[in-house]
């Protein structure tokens, strides 16, 4: 009998059906001579640094570098339950051989080993590599399993990955927050994220604006436009010697140009679409389309790949035939797909690019949430419009020469709107959301070179430099995707920080650790942000540690690079670390203490008056004004002097009080407190005579 582990519930249940199990259990499901339980995610995780010596549960800098020469892992809680589930049908007797049925990628396959691993089981088992959960391709993956153990280099590239992140991790985080007194979350790409949040920032908190002036002049019918010119008197000149000139076309050129049909989605790019056209987080989309996955009317979405296979062309074509009669923005479309230009097998690696499925085209959009039916519509449309014809246009550019300088106008005229054209018909469906990047499509007036024009109307208009924009989670992906790619080499497995499947997260972790903040749809680094990227070394905030560690981690899993070597030079890299940051200064220990918030103003200088352990304390210190919570006024009354009356004394010179003690009659009351300031050493107070 064979053991199917999947990484999800309901992906098991997506296997098991298509292979005719169907016996409910717990924990598993039978039938079919099969078994096929689930990990829930990682059921096994590294061990935190606390179980490899009692004195690690405190984060001191004299216990580091922290480098387990054993390594040890954990059962994630909560997850106790399906791991002895699993460990029992692993040590069936009847079960003779298992199935690793994961997600197919480096991730998916440390998830299946831990297990194995920690399960103890030394049974054979064999490998489900699957890009779609259609019953169809799941049943031929069963049919062309391969060996467990053909996949043992890509399972050490994990491994590796794993390891060296938790080394620089809990090294890099321990050593900044016991130095600086404050929990600073360092890693490998988390720390780069956020310094190029904060390299954006820097570059808008400097930038000066500037103003130029554009000199238009019209010639019959097309506004021909000056070069930038910064003097406004100068502007002002030009335009008075255009309007007694005469304008001469000196230049007119015509050129055909095609823009090629955009590629297929793969994560990282749909996340990036789905923000600027519904508004939706990275997590957010990673959310939707993993849902539509596990409800098999999306294939695989954690892809970096924008390309299918050879194997998929009638796949694909059938697929495009059964949407179109589905799809409003499509309807009265004379279409004939192109499929050639959508396969590259060379850009395929683990998982092709996300496509709906054929049960998709089944069951269309009824019964899903609004968010996933929007999703779809945007996968289909960027479907169509990767095998639609190219857009095809022309464009004019005409020169002028008027009162000694050129001015230049521009027109467009399209020819073939192809993919365009399906994308336009699409923005419209979207209520207020035109499209964005929509071109000036303007056409200029039929021109001849030689023509004149005497005496053109003239006119000045007033622009200012823009600082660039902040971060969007679209553009801060796109900058992810994007970082250190240089350096990498061409068949690592990833590329830029982070993964497809993993950016979201780090946006949220660097959102919920207060590093980052959301002002609209920019993302903008806070105070301690800014200052944790200023104090980190180059090494960790610089993209060049992932590209470094990508193209060995792809030596390691085509099996030629040494694992063992490569985490030797991380060991060293952390002792190196450690030892570089022994101590900071006085003022370093401050950087990341709270702002205080001033509980009001002081009556003698105006300075902000602050709480201290025993006082509130004027902010100036050649100011003596100090109020004492111990003050004999409040102790005999037998009353907390809290921040509350403070602030009520400070902004009002009164505050109401309740249960004051009255040592003559032995009984509370409530009065008003009044503030007598003398300007003295001491700050006296009374209770308010009632009339």
């Amino acid at each position: 009998m064979k053991l199917i582990i999947c990484e999800k519930p309901s992906v098991a249940k997506t296997i098991a059906a298509a292979l005719g199990a169907k016996e409910q259990k717990d924990g598993h499901i039978a039938g079919n001579d099969l078994l096929v339980s689930w990990c829930v995610g990682h059921l096994v995780s590294m061990s935190d640094a606390g179980s490899y010596d009692e004195r690690y549960k405190k984060w001191r800098y004299e216990d580091l570098p922290i480098l387990p020469q054993e390594w040890k892992y954990t059962l994630t809680p909560g997850k106790e339950n399906q791991f002895a589930v699993l460990k029992e049908l692993m040590h069936r007797a009847d079960v003779s051989e298992l199935v690793n049925a994961c997600d197919a990628g480096r991730e998916g396959e440390l998830i299946f080993r831990f297990v194995y691993e920690q399960a103890d089981c030394r049974k054979p088992f064999k490998r489900l590599w699957i890009s779609s959960m259609e019953d169809s391709a799941i049943r031929e993956g069963m049919d062309t399993l391969k060996d467990g153990r053909d996949y043992d280099p890509l399972y050490h590239s994990a491994l590796c990955r794993a390891r060296a992140d938790w080394l620089v991790g809990i090294n890099a985080t321990r050593l900044f927050s016991v130095l600086y007194h404050k929990t600073l979350n360092v890693g490998r790409v988390l720390s780069p994220t956020l310094n190029l949040l904060v390299e954006r920032e820097g570059k808008i908190f400097t930038f000066k604006k500037e103003k130029y002036h554009i000199v238009h002049i019209g010639c019959g019918g097309a506004d021909a436009q000056s070069k930038r010119i910064t003097d406004a008197a100068a502007a002002n000149g030009l335009k008075a010697a255009c309007e007694k000139s005469q304008a001469v076309c000196v230049s007119l050129t015509k050129e055909k140009k095609t823009a090629q049909p955009p590629k297929l989605y793969d994560l990282t790019s749909l996340q990036r679409e789905a923000n600027r056209t519904y508004g939706f987080t990275a997590k957010q989309t990673l959310d939707y389309a993993q849902a539509l996955y596990e409800k098999r009317l999306l294939t695989y979405p954690r892809t970096d790949s924008n390309y299918i296979t050879s194997d998929m062309e009638q796949t694909a074509a059938d697929l495009v035939a059964a949407l179109l009669p589905m799809l409003p923005f499509m309807q009265g479309v004379e279409f004939s797909p192109e499929i050639g230009r959508v396969i590259n097998n060379a850009k395929v690696t683990d998982h092709h690019a996300i496509l709906p499925t054929a049960e998709f085209a089944k069951a269309g959009f009824d019964g899903l949430a609004e968010s996933e039916k929007k999703l779809l519509s945007l996968i289909c449309c960027k479907l169509f419009c990767t095998v639609a014809p190219p857009h095809v246009y022309e464009t004019v550019t005409a020169v002028f020469e008027c009162g000694g300088e050129q001015f230049t106008a521009k027109g467009k005229t399209i020819l073939t709107a192809g993919w365009k054209g399906i994308d336009a018909r699409f923005r419209l469906t979207l209520k207020g959301k035109p499209d964005e990047e929509a071109e000036d499509e303007a056409m200029l007036p039929e021109l001849t070179e030689g023509q004149t024009f005497d005496n053109p109307a003239a006119s000045v208009s007033e622009h200012y430099t823009t600082p660039p924009k902040p971060y969007t989670e679209d553009t801060l992906l796109s900058a992810m995707e994007s970082a250190g790619k240089e350096d990498m080499p061409d068949e690592a497995e990833r590329k830029g920080l982070g993964t497809p499947a993993t950016r979201a997260a780090m946006i949220e972790k660097l959102l919920s650790a207060g590093f980052v903040e959301r002002k609209g749809k920019s993302l903008v680094p806070t105070k301690d942000g800014v200052n944790l990227a200023v104090i980190l070394p180059d090494m960790l905030k610089s993209p060049q540690l992932t590209a470094e560690w990508e193209s060995r981690l792809t030596e390691i899993a085509k099996g030629s690079a040494d694992p063992d070597e490569f985490m030797d030079g991380i060991a060293d890299l952390t002792r190196e670390l450690v030892k570089a940051y022994s101590h900071i200064t006085e003022d370093g220990k401050k950087l990341f203490a709270p702002e205080k918030e001033a509980i009001g103003i002081c009556p003698r200088c105006k300075s902000p008056v602050y709480e201290g352990k025993k006082n509130y304390y004027c902010s100036d210190r050649s100011c003596r004004f100090v109020m004492w919570k111990n003050d004999k006024f409040f102790e005999s009354r037998k009353t907390t002097f809290s921040k509350k009356i403070a602030a009520a004394l400070l902004k009002d010179g009164k505050a109401k009080v309740k249960g004051l003690y009255s040592e003559r009659t032995g009984k509370t009351y409530d009065g008003t407190v009044l503030l007598c300031d003398t300007g003295d050493k001491y700050v006296n107070y009374r209770i308010e005579q009632t009339k």
